[in-house]
């Protein structure tokens, strides 16, 4: 038979090429669930920042009866629950190297912060 050289070269660059093209197919998923979790939170914490303002303002009414000024304490205790269980979604990223947005923080690592922090996304 005749030089294995361009054969064997072929083969080289194949090799060396193939676990970079797999890597980038793992992270197109990781890169999806990132860019889904964003939006999420975006979409959640948005109007849960005005519902969360509008019963603190709702609680600052004198006029409100008891039996109204609990269900808008329900009202707010509930909407920071929900913007506690968003804040954990923090922790869904981009592959390194990936594109998007990256954020840093205590939150990143899985701390939900207090029911008096305002909702970040």
């Amino acid at each position: 038979m005749g030089d294995d050289a361009p054969l064997q070269e072929d083969l080289r660059r194949g090799l060396e090429g193939e676990p970079r093209v797999r890597a980038d197919a793992r992270d197109e998923p990781a890169r999806l669930t990132a860019e889904i979790a964003a939006r999420v939170r975006h979409e959640i914490n948005n109007p849960l920042t005005g519902l969360i303002g509008q019963a603190q303002l709702l609680l600052r009414d004198e006029s409100l009866s008891d039996t109204a000024r609990r269900r808008v304490e329900v009202i707010e205790l509930l909407a920071k629950r929900i913007r506690d269980a968003v804040a954990e979604l923090r922790v869904v990223r981009n592959p390194p190297g990936g594109v998007g947005v990256s954020e840093a923080g205590p939150r990143a690592a899985g701390e939900t912060g207090r029911a008096e922090d305002p909702p970040r996304h």
